[in-house]
């Protein structure tokens, strides 16, 4: 009975290592389209406030680490071809785990309740639907080359149907990225949304936020991470330091 069971496990690994091969080191970094200012990690998305920070431009950025994580983020305008003067913008946050397979495409599985999608209609009124964003990916294939006119190292990545997407190029590497595990863990990864106010400043926040039952994440003004300070108390502090200082030079 064992060599039968050993038999079958030999099988299940050799299955397994003819359907994916090892990471390409050359897809290892942080992409992003050519106005590089969509990035991925803390500065497009902020896991603890539950909300998104709006670049200047629009823009795709991909971020692959050499253990089989990846982080993704989008900021697209849509255009509204029945009102041209009402595009809408949309914002997306999903990162997880990636297998490059043997035929060299990509297969993207995201952490299901971590995703987040900004969806603002100027038009429509003064908020945006915020809502919990879930969609697997599959890149039927990818090319990392140096650009012959930038000069740049550019990645061009193709949608499951062979369509190009927008070139990325190289921005960091390694990559720059949020921590590569479920950051929001919830019971549950329903695509529950809530309307929040669209603000004048670039970010755009809910209240509460969709992760306000994350267990490791506290905002109570105890546990708060942030600290007020007494800036007066500071100044006079500073004051008196120098005063000592001097008192103690001129001794």
């Amino acid at each position: 009975m064992a060599p039968i069971c050993l038999q079958a496990l030999l099988l299940a690994s050799a299955c397994l290592f003819t359907t994916t091969s090892a990471i390409n080191a050359a897809l290892v970094g942080t992409w992003s389209t050519k106005s590089a200012k969509v990035l991925t990690g803390p500065g497009f998305y902020n896991p603890v406030n539950d909300s998104f920070i709006e670049p200047s431009l629009t823009g795709i950025s991909y971020s692959f680490t050499a253990d089989g994580f990846y982080e993704e983020a989008y900021y697209r305008a849509v255009s509204n071809p029945t009102k041209p003067s009402c595009p809408q913008a949309i914002m997306q946050f999903q990162h997880g785990t990636f297998v490059e397979n043997a035929d060299g495409s990509l297969s993207m599985s995201p952490f299901s309740v971590d995703g987040r999608q900004l969806l603002s209609d100027p038009c429509s009124g003064s908020t945006s639907t915020y809502t919990r964003y879930n969609q697997s990916e599959t890149m039927k294939k990818y090319q990392v080359y140096t650009d012959p006119y930038t000069k740049l190292t550019r990645l061009d990545l193709y949608q499951f149907d062979g369509t190009p997407m927008n070139p990325m190029f190289l921005a960091f590497s390694p990559p720059q990225m949020l921590p590569t595990v479920t950051m929001n863990p919830t019971a549950t990864a329903t695509a529950s949304g809530k309307k929040s106010k669209r603000t004048a400043g670039p970010v755009e926040e809910m209240d509460p936020p969709l992760n306000a039952n994350a267990p490791h994440i506290r905002r109570d003004l105890e546990g708060s991470f942030i600290h007020k300070i007494d800036l007066n108390m500071l100044w006079w502090a500073g004051v008196g330091m120098t005063i000592f200082g001097g008192a103690a030079y001129l001794l």
